[in-house]
């Protein structure tokens, strides 16, 4: 995935560098994964049927303080994601009609997945990419829970905090 690149300088005298650029570029997240930003931040699954009205989706989203909602089927099986954004994307496309909408008119159908063991930063790099907040983690059909971008956010500067703590107890000793 990352092509390496050696440091300038270390062209001029390479045994006073012991790290390449790419070492230290790289996110020191690359080992966390989607099950331990999962861990942290608890696995609550809040889900809506399709043929449930988006106001009623929207008081789940409300009470839980959430941004989107998995779609399930009677069998229990993600068939969709409506978010904040599909929300108000149908406020504008039927203005006064939306609340009363069954969510499957709404809801996202395509839905972009992750698995739990995929990395931190290439969730942060699917999400920039595609646009979106939410990703659902999956364990083959099954659904481990919902990530959201602020949830890897939060996570990696935990990280970085703890990161800066160790660095500093080396440096004071």
């Amino acid at each position: 995935m990352h092509r390496k690149t050696e440091h300038p300088i270390s062209h001029e005298n390479p045994h006073t560098h012991s790290q390449s650029l790419e070492s230290n570029m790289m996110p020191s997240g690359t080992s966390a994964t989607a099950q331990m930003v999962l861990d942290d931040k608890g696995g609550e699954i809040y889900s809506v049927r399709p043929a449930d009205s988006v106001h009623h989706a929207s008081e789940v989203l409300k009470a839980h303080n959430i941004g989107a909602v998995l779609v399930r089927d009677q069998n229990g099986h993600m068939v969709g994601i409506l978010t904040e954004r599909d929300i108000v994307r149908g406020f504008a496309e039927l203005p006064g009609e939306t609340y009363s909408k069954q969510v499957e008119d709404l809801m996202t159908k395509d839905v972009i997945t992750c698995a739990a063991g995929d990395h931190v930063f290439e969730l942060l790099h699917v999400m920039v990419k595609g646009n979106f907040r939410h990703l659902p983690v999956m364990d083959g059909d099954h659904v481990l829970g919902v990530i959201s971008i602020r949830d890897v956010v939060k996570f990696r500067l935990q990280e970085l905090e703890y990161e800066a703590l160790k660095l500093k107890q080396m440096i004071v000793g």
